[in-house]
């Protein structure tokens, strides 16, 4: 082979994996898919706590994606967050649905999951889901299971001793 078509050959080679480090990279960001969805329609939720749920996250029912998150924002008179969700139009859900902030994994990333209910109307663009579980921190579990613990240990009256049980 020539020099030409060596050089040809290893340029072809570098723009395929600079194609691909861009791939992966949209895809990283959850930006690839965000490019799929259709006509939308916007609902919110509020939430206690949102753990670290971040804009452009899924929104899943039964696994399936059905829309992403588009915006988080905070209300100061009822001190939550609100997170605005734009489910895609294909989908519809009953007025009485729930609203979760799931994991994927141990300690993946953050996603909203729907839960149908069984009402007879559906949300419509503007409405609110009114029935929400916040995020589980974990480390808000981990202190409460090492306070417990501590509490347990404290309540032998401090004599080094073992609880009798």
């Amino acid at each position: 082979m020539s020099r030409d078509k060596v050089d040809l050959w290893v340029g072809v080679f570098v723009l395929i994996g600079a194609l691909a480090l861009v791939f992966l990279a949209l895809k990283a960001g959850n930006l690839l898919s965000t490019l799929s969805i259709g006509q939308t329609y916007s609902v919110t939720a509020n939430f206690d706590n949102i753990g670290g749920l971040k804009p452009r996250a899924p929104v899943k029912s039964a696994g399936v994606v059905v829309g992403r998150v588009s915006g988080i924002s905070f209300d100061d008179k009822m001190y939550q967050g609100v997170v605005t969700l734009d489910l895609d139009s294909r989908y519809v859900f009953p007025t009485d649905s729930s609203a979760k902030i799931l994991t994927s994994g141990l300690l993946g990333e953050q996603y909203i999951g729907l839960e149908p209910g069984g009402d007879d109307k559906n949300f419509a663009a503007g409405d609110k889901i009114r029935y929400t579980q916040s995020a589980v921190v974990l480390e808000n579990l981990i202190s409460q299971f090492l306070y417990s613990k501590a509490a347990e240990g404290g309540s032998n009256g401090g004599s080094g001793e073992p609880a009798a049980k």
